[in-house]
C-alpha cells in the first residue's frame, strides 16, 4: 500500500475509533446513571427525595439516614445483612465445590451415561430458576424444612451454569499428561484433583463462586416463597417489607429515606467481593508447565 493510501485511512480509523469510544460512554452512562440516583437519593432526607432534583444532591443527611437504617426496628437491618451474607457466602461455598467436581468428571473422567447426563446439563441451564421456585418450595414442605435457612441455601447449591463452565475450563485448561503423571506417581483421583486440577481452574472457580454469592445475594423470589420468619430475612425481602409498610401501612411514606440508603449500602459488600477477588482472574497458570 502507498504512503497516499496508508494516509488517506487513517482519518477513518481515527473517526471509527472515536464512534466506538462515543458508544462505550453511552453504554457505561446507561449501567452507572441508576447507581448514581442511589448515591444520591441515599444523601437526602424524606421530603428532598420528592421535593429536588433527582439526579442531583440537596441537603445532606448521609449520616442520620444510616443512623435511623441501624435503629429501625430494633437493628433489623443488621440480622437481614447477617442473613444475606450467610446464604450468598454458604451458597456461593457450596456451589463452587459441587460445580468443581462435576465439572472436572465431565471434563477429565470417563464414565457411562457422561454425554447424556452433560446434554442434560445443557438443558437445565435452559430452565427459568423462577420456574422451579415452586416445585423446590413442595420438596423443601416435604422435608420439613420451610422457613429455614435451609430452604433458602440448599436450593442454590445447583449451579448448572457452574457446571458447565468449570467442565469448559477444565478440558482446556488441565492437561491430561500431568493428570497421568500424577497417577503414575501413586496420587489417587481425588488427590490428582485436589493437587493438579484445582490449581489450574482457580480463575474459573472464582468466577462461578462470584457470579453463584451475587445471584444468591439478590435473590428475592426464592426467599420470598420459602420464609415467613423475617427474622430470616435476606435485604431483598426485608427491604421490600418496608416498602410495603410505607406505602399501605400506618406510617406512610417516612420509611423511604431509610429504604433508600439501605439499598446503597446492600450493594456495598458484592463491590468489596469484586475488588478483592479480581486478582485471581488470571489465566495460563499451567503454561510452562509441560516441557
Amino acid at each position: 500500500m502507498s504512503n497516499r493510501a496508508v494516509r488517506a485511512t487513517r482519518p477513518a480509523r481515527r473517526s471509527g475509533a472515536v464512534a466506538a469510544h462515543a458508544v462505550m460512554a453511552l453504554f457505561v452512562a446507561y449501567f452507572l446513571l441508576p447507581f448514581w440516583w442511589l448515591l444520591v437519593a441515599a444523601t437526602k432526607d424524606n421530603d428532598g427525595l420528592f421535593n429536588s432534583h433527582p439526579l442531583w444532591f440537596a441537603d445532606p443527611h448521609l449520616v442520620g439516614n444510616l443512623r435511623l437504617l441501624f435503629t429501625q426496628d430494633d437493628g433489623l437491618y443488621l440480622r437481614w445483612l447477617g442473613n444475606s451474607a450467610l446464604y450468598a457466602v454458604a451458597s456461593g461455598i457450596g456451589a463452587t465445590a459441587i460445580a468443581a467436581l462435576a465439572g472436572y468428571a465431565f471434563a477429565k473422567l470417563r464414565f457411562p451415561g457422561r454425554n447424556a447426563l452433560f446434554a442434560l446439563l445443557l438443558g437445565l441451564i435452559m430452565v427459568p430458576a423462577t420456574a422451579l421456585v415452586l416445585p423446590t418450595y413442595l420438596l423443601m414442605a416435604e422435608a420439613g424444612l420451610v422457613d429455614s435457612v435451609w430452604a433458602v441455601i440448599l436450593p442454590s447449591l445447583l449451579n448448572p451454569f457452574g457446571v458447565y463452565l468449570l467442565r469448559v475450563y477444565a478440558h482446556d485448561s488441565v492437561p491430561d499428561e500431568m493428570l497421568e503423571a500424577a497417577r503414575i506417581d501413586g496420587a489417587g483421583e481425588f488427590r490428582v484433583f485436589r493437587s493438579v486440577a484445582l490449581p489450574a481452574m482457580r480463575p474459573a472457580l472464582v468466577t462461578v463462586l462470584l457470579f453463584t454469592m451475587v445471584a444468591t445475594w439478590n435473590n428475592f423470589f426464592l426467599p420470598l416463597v420459602m420464609l415467613s420468619d423475617q427474622n430470616l430475612y435476606p435485604l431483598t425481602v426485608g427491604l421490600r417489607s418496608w416498602y410495603l409498610s410505607a406505602t399501605i401501612g400506618n406510617g406512610g411514606p417516612a420509611l423511604f429515606n431509610v429504604i433508600v440508603v439501605g439499598s446503597l449500602v446492600a450493594i456495598v459488600p458484592l463491590i468489596a467481593a469484586f475488588l478483592l477477588l479480581q486478582r485471581y482472574w488470571r489465566g495460563g497458570l499451567t503454561i510452562g508447565a509441560l516441557k
